[in-house]
């Protein structure tokens, strides 16, 4: 996962570049690196570590040309180090290149291009397509280099580059991985994704898999891999920059957290219609998704299956192993970026077997928009943190549109605003959690998938180690690790879950554990060290007001530990790698 951004005009490159950089961090920020087109020549400056950082540090803001790419990396292939770095020279210097993918046969092509005298500088499978360019334009113009190059290669990319023979342009290409155009006046701009262009414009023309694309600052120009010209329909977007900045916070997660009372409301006023017809029209409902998508797919299937449907949640990866869609089968398809790999390729097996799709998604012009037969958006703009907080909160609220009306759901930004207002006291658990080496989250019935996702927050954000179980499977094998000291946190609201859970807090007491609970249940207080009070509101709805605080502590313990929540170690936002 990596973020790329192109930009031709009349501005100076290296500021666009740095600018749409800093908002493509959350795909990738291991290193960077920019190349930008002169009348003289094409360079590049690059190294290990964050945008902010390596820009001053090289000067990027030194460098003139009114034509750039550049790149922000999350490392597949080759350690995260300057040479790994993009963009990346051919041997000649003849065409400099970003991708994000994976090339799946570039040992092959390596080993080709090497028994033809070429040296390679990194260990990447992208500096392989700049020489297959190069091997290519031998006998070929840079067009026609670029789409004979592409089609020797297997695997995902999103790539930009500029040639030195034709500096006033950049060729882009998609196949598998997300790349935007960006329609600006008398200059053009190609991203990963949307905000990096925000600043800019808010036209915007999404590439689909095959295309390749030719910017100027006049236009551009769309064809498919054999060269022969297509049309793509452009979308305006209603983003602004403010959306996308932290908003006064420490942290966009934190802001995040806090949008959560807005937002609700915009993915209340989602389209659902066709999906619900879908939904009825299906028996067999299978649920594909990944972390914590697949957290609100679970919950989703608990309240299709209430409502007597045959549904069952699957992790992605998984999914062509296990299951065997047919033309009877709907698969609801949950993604927020819309570009996950796993989601897709399973959609894709899906597709091939007959089933329709239904797609959730938070990108419009994302690539599951053009694979699924129906859609239903989040509505909640873009999400900058890599732990998902207010995209896990509409997925929900679309998992309930597709099963109650409405109506249900009028509450929901009151209730959200109710448990945004405990956040000094769930600081103050956090306090107490900051230094422990292990947490289980527990749960029953709908509260199980919102354990799941707390435990997951727990873990990804604050680096300690955390399970999460239906309360009932503790005392089969995990009451083992339950020592003196062990924080639990139970998920254990007034509902019909709560006479049974109280047993597993208790089994959990007995062995020395700290019981924190999310809860208004009296009997669940008395047993507990520590609460977060839940209101009394309509028991289908306690998951919406459950995790509003699990996300909270999950942020404030990441804090105490002195991490950046943004950016947790080893994880980007979207994943475009399978």
């Amino acid at each position: 996962m990596c973020g790329i951004i192109g930009y031709v005009g009349g501005k100076r490159a290296s500021d666009v570049l740095v600018k749409g950089l800093k908002h493509l961090e959350y795909r990738g920020y291991d290193s960077v690196g920019v190349a930008v087109a002169n009348e003289y020549s094409l360079e590049i400056r690059k190294d290990k570590g964050s945008v902010s950082q390596v820009s001053v540090d090289l000067g990027f803001m030194t460098l003139d040309g009114h034509v750039g790419i550049g790149h922000t990396r999350w490392a597949t292939h080759g350690a995260p180090c300057r040479e790994n770095a993009h963009p990346h020279f051919d041997c000649k210097k003849s065409v400099t290149l970003v991708h994000n993918g994976v090339i799946e046969n570039y040992i092959e092509l390596k080993e080709e291009l090497a028994a033809k005298g070429h040296k390679f500088s990194s260990d990447t499978d992208s500096e392989i397509i700049a020489h297959l360019i190069e091997e290519q334009l031998k006998t070929d113009k840079p067009f026609y280099a670029f789409i004979k190059s592409l089609a020797r290669v297997k695997g995902t990319y999103a790539i930009l580059a500029i040639f030195a023979e034709d500096i006033k342009r950049i060729y882009a290409a998609r196949n598998g991985s997300p790349l935007i155009i960006g329609v600006g006046k008398g200059e053009m701009f190609c991203a990963s994704d949307i905000p990096a262009m925000l600043n800019y414009t808010k036209t915007f023309v999404p590439l689909e898999d095959g295309d390749v694309a030719i910017l100027s600052k006049t236009g551009y120009k769309i064809s498919d891999i054999s060269g022969n010209r297509v049309e793509r329909k452009s979308v305006v977007v209603d983003w602004d920059m403010e959306m996308a900045e932290k908003g006064g916070y420490p942290h966009f997660m934190l802001k995040e957290i806090n949008d959560q009372r807005h937002f609700i409301n915009e993915t209340l006023a989602t389209d659902v219609s066709v999906a619900k017809k879908l939904i009825d029209n299906y028996e067999r409902i299978d649920i594909i998704a990944c972390g914590t998508s697949y957290h609100a797919g679970l919950l989703l299937s608990y309240l299709l299956t209430r409502k007597g449907k045959l549904a069952h949640a699957f992790i992605a990866s998984d999914y062509s192993f296990i299951a065997r869609p047919d033309n009877k089968t709907l698969v609801v398809a949950i993604t927020q970026s819309g570009e996950t790999a796993d989601v897709l390729q399973a959609v894709r097996f899906a597709k091939e077997n007959g089933a329709r799709i239904l797609g959730i998604t938070n990108v419009v012009g994302s690539s599951i928009t053009r694979m699924a037969d129906a859609l239903v958006y989040l509505n909640v703009g873009p999400e900058i943190g890599v732990a998902a907080t207010k995209t896990f909160t509409a997925q929900l609220a679309v998992a309930y549109l597709l099963v109650y009306s409405k109506e249900k759901l009028n509450g929901l930004s009151k209730i959200i605003s109710d448990m945004l207002e405990k956040e000094r006291e769930i600081k103050e658990i956090a306090i107490k959690l900051k230094d422990v080496h292990d947490v289980f989250f527990i749960g029953k019935g709908l509260n199980v998938p919102i354990a799941y996702e707390g435990s997951l927050k727990f873990k990804e954000i604050s680096y300690i180690h955390s399970e999460a179980y239906p309360s009932g499977e503790l005392k089969h094998g995990t009451l083992s690790l339950i020592t003196r000291g062990v924080p639990v946190i139970a998920i254990a609201p007034d509902d019909e879950t709560a006479v049974k859970i109280i047993g597993s807090i208790k089994e959990t007491k007995a062995r020395g554990a700290v019981v924190v609970s999310v809860t208004d249940n009296p009997d669940v207080i008395k047993v507990s060290d520590y609460i977060i009070t839940l209101p009394k509101i309509d028991k289908d709805l306690y998951p919406f007001a459950e995790i509003i605080p699990l996300q909270l502590l999950a942020y404030h313990v990441s804090v105490l530990r002195g991490n950046n929540p943004d950016k947790p170690r080893n994880l980007a936002k979207s994943i475009t790698v399978e």
